[in-house]
């Protein structure tokens, strides 16, 4: 038996932090969306409310690595555990903060059910 779309699709979870000028970072729940027949080279973060903001999976992968931009989205890395997701908006910047070992393993999983796709 062949697998399905939904087999094939890839969901985890994340913590991350939204950076701001206060002196405590703000925790969220980032769910980290892969959907390999929908678009193979594209991954989600869908933040609380529904917010959601697709990427291209290279730009995740390139930027744990070193700085990187394309539109309205920016991944460096922070050290060597953290890596930061930069969104911009119209009304502002949302700067979030994630462990590098959650991207890893959700990078993982979506090379585990389809093969790289060239930026």
């Amino acid at each position: 038996m062949s697998p399905t779309a939904d087999d094939r699709a890839v969901v985890d979870h994340a913590k991350g932090r939204i950076i701001t000028d206060a002196p405590l970072s703000r925790p969220v729940p980032v769910a980290l969306r892969f959907d390999p027949e929908a678009s193979p080279a594209t991954v989600r973060f869908v933040f609380p409310g529904n917010i959601e903001w697709s990427f291209p999976r290279a730009l995740l992968e390139t930027g744990m690595r070193a700085p990187t931009r394309r539109g309205d989205i920016g991944v460096w890395p922070c050290g060597r555990v953290q890596t930061v997701v930069e969104f911009h908006t119209p009304d502002g910047v949302a700067v979030v903060q994630f462990d590098t070992t959650a991207l890893l393993r959700f990078l993982k999983h979506t090379y585990a059910v389809t093969t790289p796709i060239a930026p």
